[in-house]
């Protein structure tokens, strides 16, 4: 299993997230893969650079593979992502992959466009794989249905398009993903609710095909502290529910932070000053069969993580 960084636009300015990428290889760390926002999940994040330029300047600056997670056919057209998609490949080949999801308000709304219930968007979200995957292999594609597509084509191709995985967080959207996805991005968060998403992935289709999981955790040399960043920097995104993906304003995200305790962030955020917690969590990963997990600092001492990652949780 290898142990990959994950990087939060939501909360680093794009030239520190680079230089957090080029640590993170100097660390030991084997892969890295980003967010996509438009909007933070909190104002206290304070940031959302554009993943699609960052992605070149980190991967010319480092040499590890990279991934990325954006929703088509809302701020972005499938024709303009599977451009962007194939730009990237090109430029480094065999060390980008993009996954796929259904999107979250927050991100996706300011267009302007109906933010539909899920079953639309899953709907949504397969036509604009079915298109991006078509462009990636070099056909031409005229589409008209919930996106529109008029003659469109690739010019700068691989001869081997990179990988399309999808992103899903529950059994039934996994199950739905497995027969056309190249892999599974999930997240870790509940240990049974993990199983049963890989469970489903696997029995629908996806079995043998990579997963990545995305972890997030607050580290820091004492619990307090690594409760308290938890806290400050994760609440709003732990609300769970329909509330992650339907509301549009990091201000309502922050209002709804605010009712979030320590017991309840603990469940979306490993909270733990003590290195040998966040090694279980791996060897958990690892016997579940993940392929990457991608840890997910969630606290602004990136580098001091960093530190404590390279000797604790990435030496042999």
């Amino acid at each position: 299993m290898k142990i990959g960084y994950h990087a939060s636009h939501e909360q680093f300015a794009p030239s520190a997230l680079r230089d957090l990428a080029v640590a993170a290889q100097a660390a030991g760390f084997q892969a890295i893969k980003c967010s996509d926002h438009f909007q933070p999940w909190s104002a206290r994040q304070g940031q959302s650079g554009h993943a699609w330029a960052w992605l070149g300047a980190a991967m010319q600056a480092t040499t590890l593979p990279f991934g990325n997670i954006a929703a088509p056919g809302y701020r972005y057209h499938p024709a303009v992502m599977a451009q962007a998609a194939a730009t990237l490949a090109q430029m480094f080949p065999g060390r980008f992959w993009l996954a796929l999801g259904s999107g979250e308000a927050v991100n996706e709304a300011m267009t302007g466009l109906p933010w539909p219930d899920k079953a639309e968007r899953n709907d949504r979200l397969r036509e604009c794989h079915d298109i991006i995957r078509a462009l990636l292999s070099g056909q031409e594609v005229t589409h008209r249905g919930r996106v529109t597509v008029i003659e469109a084509r690739l010019w700068s191709l691989l001869d081997r398009p990179p990988p399309l995985l999808a992103a899903a967080v529950t059994p039934e959207t996994a199950r739905f993903v497995a027969p056309w996805a190249d892999g599974l991005l999930t997240v870790g968060g509940d240990r049974d609710q993990l199983q049963r998403t890989l469970a489903a992935f696997a029995e629908a289709g996806g079995a043998g095909k990579p997963v990545h999981v995305q972890h997030a955790l607050s580290w820091a040399p004492t619990e307090g502290e690594a409760l308290a960043q938890a806290l400050d920097q994760w609440a709003p995104a732990a609300v769970g529910g329909e509330v992650n993906w339907d509301l549009r304003r990091p201000a309502d995200f922050d209002r709804l932070g605010a009712l979030v305790g320590p017991d309840h962030i603990r469940q979306a955020v490993r909270v733990s000053a003590d290195p040998g917690v966040l090694r279980a969590d791996l060897d958990a990963f690892r016997d579940l069969g993940v392929d990457t997990v991608f840890l997910h600092n969630v606290g602004r001492n990136q580098q001091a993580f960093l530190d404590m990652a390279a000797r604790h949780l990435l030496s042999d």
